[in-house]
């Protein structure tokens, strides 16, 4: 297994030169000036021609990306050009942000999808299978910005339920002094219950809207997996002696659909990650994807080539997780 895990964790080295180059290349072709927005408006050609030379922006192309790819093997995804923040200064402070969001969201996917993917294969073409599948349909086709202003319209804005934006209220965000990054965790760590409960109101409706998608994945792919493990012959023999349906189902059947679902929620999961920017946008969630929002939005640079850079780094890792997995689902796998 190691020999794999090597030859993977080389294989990231050209997809994130790849994804440099073009994020890079994207970046530049935007239009607008970091110096113009730095300064603002009302500069005169010649400071915005120091603070360009100040921050490298006159040198060529060419010479720009291998600097930044320099500093990259260094370790160093260098400074925020508007705020002068180290980028790995607000991965450390914002990556916590939005791992718990997506992991929020996950949860609601997997809590949710996989049964309604169970009872929808075992509800074969029944109405059970038929509300299943167009709620998935439903869940995939709705925008992402539409179904979060349409929760905090409904949750927030009308019955007052819950908190329309941020991760913790005014009055409790005062007093708490974070550990982690992780703010559940914090909660529990202090064991705070009301701020647990302050932290998770916040945290409802955007896990909601970040879930919706994956949540109709995973239900439509458990349920073709498992409509193809039901029809094997070891399950029509092991119902013929008498074994129990919820057995037949969960001990048989779901253990060998696993495969193609645990496939997806390492997909899912990491594209939660990078994926995130319109629901912590909406939500004034101070994550990475919003951070990489407001960054594209100042044209500052090295915020969106390290926060890029982060994310798919992210990404590769969770699916050699993923692939590393499945030795536990089924021991005869092996890796090479």
């Amino acid at each position: 297994m190691a020999p794999y895990i090597l030859k993977r964790l080389l294989s990231l080295i050209p997809v994130l030169l790849g994804i440099t180059l073009l994020v890079f290349g994207f970046l530049h072709l935007i239009p607008g000036d970091p110096a113009v927005v730095l300064l603002g408006e009302r500069a005169t050609p010649e400071q915005v021609i120091a603070v360009r030379s100040q921050l490298g922006l006159d040198k060529p192309l060419p010479v720009q990306y291998l600097t930044f790819l320099g500093n990259l093997l260094r370790f160093n995804l260098g400074t925020s050009i508007i705020s002068g923040i180290p980028i790995a200064t607000e991965l450390r402070t914002r990556w916590p942000a939005t791992f718990e969001l997506s992991l929020a969201a996950m949860a609601i996917a997997l809590i949710i999808g996989i049964p309604a993917g169970i009872l929808a294969a075992v509800r074969k073409n029944r109405w059970l299978d038929q509300l299943t599948m167009t709620g998935s349909l439903l869940g995939v086709s709705l925008p992402v910005y539409w179904l979060g202003l349409l929760l905090i319209y409904l949750f927030a804005v009308n019955l007052h339920w819950l908190p329309p934006s941020g991760r913790l209220s005014v009055e409790a965000g005062f007093a708490f002094q974070p550990i982690t990054g992780f703010y559940v965790l914090d909660a529990l760590l202090k064991l705070n219950g009301p701020l647990l409960l302050d932290v998770l109101s916040h945290l409802v409706l955007p896990a909601l809207t970040l879930g919706t998608i994956p949540l109709a994945i995973l239900a439509r792919i458990t349920r073709s997996a498992m409509l193809d493990t039901l029809s094997q012959d070891y399950i029509r023999t092991a119902k013929a002696k008498g074994v129990p349906q919820f057995r037949v189902i969960c001990q048989h059947a779901l253990k060998n659909a696993l495969l193609p679902i645990s496939t997806i929620v390492g997909l899912q999961f990491g594209t939660l990650l990078g994926g995130a920017i319109l629901t912590e946008t909406i939500f004034a969630w101070p994550g990475i994807g919003s951070w990489i929002y407001q960054g594209i939005l100042e044209r500052d640079y090295p915020v969106v080539q390290g926060g890029v850079v982060f994310v798919a780094i992210a990404f590769v890792l969770i699916n050699l997780m993923v692939d590393l997995s499945y030795s536990l689902i089924d021991p005869r796998i092996q890796y090479k």
